[in-house]
């Protein structure tokens, strides 16, 4: 029997996905049809991203799981009418993107490339940066994003420490945990990158004391979710220069709106949302493996833990 797969999401992502889920669909085998509309009763899964206008999961009584085109699932994990599995996207595609950025923006603080490529005074500043064994990054968030980027900077000889709210282990990344943990990493790290998700408990990790808590000058990355930091304290912190840069790809409110004080900060680099973007090739084949896994009796992989938000 045919799979019913509604595809709920906005008409620019069924451009860019309904290509590449059907051909991802083939590839595992699938009898499945994609559709912008059906009876909801009858469908079997749901394709899913927040801009979708679906907010009524109820009269989807048939339906195994929800799989988001989204890592990020604060948008829907908490909605009431979604009883059913709730799958977040973890793309291949989406890591080796993250990677890169946060790869490519530490290299960039820790060479001090700035300081060369806009010196308008010509200055002749002939002094090198220490190598990368000698400066320390703290990776707040060890998901399997944090985790990835923390590897690839390990392999550059960053010493890395990680964080996380609840104990982990990674080979060859010393992890902490707790508040206690979170000091110790904060306290050593000049340069530290965010990567959790957006919950109740992780809104406003950077506050004004735990940013007090770094070295003076420390550089902040953070491609995780805008709420992670308190805006405000942070531009506290750079006015003083206690913080000598943030380099951000979040927002509270996006877009950034044009009188935000991050526009015109000369200690601030805005980038518009684009560390990491879900691949509809890579993106497909994971969507594709979850519903070949829920047709098998398989364990859904990346499935969302609704107390924990993620």
């Amino acid at each position: 029997m045919t799979l019913t797969v509604l595809f709920a999401a906005t008409p620019a992502l069924w451009e860019e996905f309904s290509a590449a889920l059907s051909h991802a669909f083939a590839d595992a085998g699938l009898d499945a049809a994609l559709v912008l509309q059906a009876d909801p009763a009858a469908v079997d899964y749901i394709v899913y991203a927040p801009s979708s206008p679906l907010e009524d999961f109820t009269p989807y009584t048939r339906c195994k799981a929800v799989l988001s085109l989204w890592a990020g699932v604060e948008r829907i994990v908490g909605n009431q009418t979604l009883t059913m599995p709730l799958c977040r996207m973890v793309d291949p595609g989406l890591t080796e993107g993250m990677v890169e950025w946060v790869v490519g923006h530490t290299l960039r603080h820790h060479l001090g490339m700035d300081r060369h490529i806009v010196n308008p005074g010509q200055v002749w500043d002939p002094t090198c940066p220490p190598l990368a064994r000698e400066r320390p990054v703290a990776m707040l968030g060890m998901g399997a994003l944090g985790t990835a980027c923390a590897q690839a900077l390990r392999a550059l000889h960053f010493p890395v420490t990680g964080w996380s709210r609840t104990a982990k282990e990674v080979p060859g990344i010393p992890c902490l945990h707790g508040e206690d943990g979170l000091r110790q990493a904060l306290s050593t790290a000049q340069i530290v990158v965010t990567l959790m998700p957006k919950t109740p408990e992780t809104e406003n990790t950077l506050n004004a004391e735990r940013l007090s808590w770094l070295p003076q000058g420390a550089v902040i990355l953070n491609p995780g979710r805008g709420a992670l930091i308190d805006d405000d304290a942070l531009l506290a912190a750079l006015d003083t220069g206690a913080v000598g840069h943030a380099t951000l790809d979040v927002f509270r409110v996006e877009p950034l709106p044009a009188d935000h004080r991050y526009w015109t900060h000369p200690r601030v680099t805005v980038t518009p949302h684009i560390a990491a973007d879900t691949r509809p090739s890579s993106a497909s084949r994971m969507v594709a493996e979850n519903i070949r896994r829920g047709e098998a009796g398989e364990p859904f992989v990346n499935l969302v833990d609704r107390v924990r938000g993620y």
